[in-house]
């Protein structure tokens, strides 16, 4: 039996979404008829909306008609925007008691001298500054693989990933307080991740982001190396000084094995890019339903991009499990508020020309359909940018809606692997942390199955439910965190989308 043309997700619903493009005179509802094209992934009105009528997906209110609609008319863009409504946060009235397993599930993961674990082995080079990052990605690429010669400069160390050389494009000419402080706390997340095996930073030596502040801010010292260009005598001599202690820190990187853990090892970032107007219901809720199973195997989770969970907030506040983490959150959508109106922008410009062609149209239908990467379970932590997460569950952290800025903070707050859900067909990596590809439909699967691990679109094709697709989801994380490569690491993703959050004015 083949599946339904077009999907409703909630019995209030007053749209339904095409699962295919939708001719005019196609039936969507009992008496109505489409009255024009509508695109795959859009919506079409099952019900007549005159100007102001609140437009219903999820159950939830997505936005206001601007003009009125007819049913069976295409809605998007030209007839549907903003509004303001009030919300009922209702703080912790979701709140459950989680039912874990015993016993967990185990992964194959690489058990570190301190305790911790890690799914992955690499040797890190970080930056304090952009004016060092040439010189941290000459010394990286001294040990990097050449696919066409087959040299293998890391033949003889099968237990490390790589050396990576992770730069960013700040580090002076910046003001101090904010953005400085979120700088390094982020440089001390990722000097400090668990997938690192050792790190080298590397400094030019007059810059605001001195390295010396850095290690004490942040606490560094350990498995960590430094070098200031200026006072090693120029670049050269830093990259051979830097060579040499990547040579050293092999030889004890390759000692790392993996033995048996349990999955509340495990930290997982959800991220999406490239939505569409199936991510809500393909890819995002069936990682979400991945995203249950890992808490409830006691391993955490980070939901993040702030902007995008903007009006759908008030369902998560329900699942806070105080009133104090609840209102964390919504104090975070009132500074995003404050943020955007200061630079001249709105939250509802967070919906990019990709994300609207694939069917979503305001900031509220993009976040609803966001937010259920989260899952089900309690909300036990609302964290700032690159914060270290300290409590085992559903976390939710500040970030930008930006992937490549969203990841790098989940990264630096100890994310050891990263799910990330995509429509239109995003290509991402994020070392030292694996990530994983969701799409949420077929034929962008098919397209682009190189760059993609995961077809959620079966889903919207029927034939498998959102539990069983984040079973396959679960599993493969599973097998992702004992050592097996995902499409991006296949491709080397993973060291260019470092981005840390800037903040503040370049001077």
């Amino acid at each position: 039996m083949s599946p339904p043309i077009m999907i409703r997700l909630h019995p209030d619903d007053s749209v339904v979404i095409a699962r295919t493009t939708l001719l005019p005179g196609t039936p969507v509802a009992d008496g109505v008829v489409t009255t024009g094209r509508v695109p795959a992934g859009h919506k079409a009105a099952i019900r007549a909306h005159a100007v102001g009528d609140a437009v219903i997906r999820y159950g939830q209110i997505i936005g206001f008609a601007t003009q009125s609609i007819a049913a069976g008319e295409h809605i998007h863009v030209h007839n549907i925007g903003m509004g303001d409504f009030a919300k009922d946060y209702a703080y912790s009235e979701g709140v459950t008691q989680t039912q874990f397993f015993d016993p967990p599930a185990t992964f194959m993961g690489i058990r570190r001298p301190d305790g911790r674990v890690a799914t992955r082995n690499y040797i890190g080079i970080l930056t304090s500054v952009n004016c060092s990052a040439h010189v941290a990605d000459v010394v990286a690429d001294y040990f990097k693989k050449n696919p066409y010669s087959g040299h293998n400069p890391l033949a003889d160390y099968p237990n490390v990933d790589g050396v990576v050389a992770l730069t960013h494009k700040t580090g002076c000419g910046m003001t101090a307080g904010e953005p400085l402080t979120l700088l390094r706390r982020t440089l001390g997340g990722f000097a400090r991740h668990v997938n690192f095996s050792a790190v080298v930073v590397l400094g030019l030596g007059c810059e605001v982001n001195q390295i010396g502040g850095l290690l004490d801010e942040q606490r560094l010292s350990g498995r960590l190396r430094n070098m200031d260009i200026q006072q090693m005598g120029g670049s050269r001599k830093t990259v051979a000084a830097s060579i040499d202690f990547v040579k050293e820190a092999l030889q004890d990187a390759n000692r790392a094995t993996r033995t048996a853990v349990p999955v509340s090892e495990l930290t997982v970032a959800l991220q999406c890019g490239g939505s569409d107007g199936y991510s809500g219901i393909t890819a995002n809720p069936a990682l979400g339903a991945a995203s249950d199973l890992i808490v409830r195997h006691g391993g955490s989770v980070i939901l993040s991009e702030t902007p995008e969970t903007y009006g759908a907030e008030h369902l998560l506040t329900r699942r806070a499990t105080s009133r104090e983490v609840g209102e964390k959150l919504v104090g975070l959508m009132r500074w995003w508020e404050e943020y955007t109106a200061r630079e001249g922008a709105e939250m509802n410009a967070n919906p990019s020309p990709g994300n609207k062609a694939g069917g979503l149209t305001t900031i509220l239908e993009k976040s609803l359909g966001a937010m259920a990467k989260g899952g089900s379970t309690n909300l036990v932590d609302v964290l700032r940018y690159a914060e270290p997460v300290v409590t085992k569950g559903f976390n939710f952290m500040d970030t930008p809606g930006y992937d490549p800025v969203a990841a790098t903070g989940q990264v630096a707050g100890g994310a050891n692997l990263v799910c990330f859900t995509t429509g239109r067909g995003s290509v991402f990596g994020c070392k030292p942390a694996p990530s994983i590809k969701l799409a949420t439909n077929t034929p962008m699967f098919e397209r682009m199955e190189e760059d993609m691990d995961i077809n959620c679109g079966t889903i919207a094709d029927g034939d498998e439910t959102v539990q069983q697709c984040g079973a396959r989801i679960f599993d493969l994380i599973i097998r992702t965190a004992s050592g097996e490569p995902t499409k991006s690491e296949a491709f080397d993703f993973g060291g260019a989308e470092f981005a840390p959050w800037v903040l503040g004015a370049t001077m």
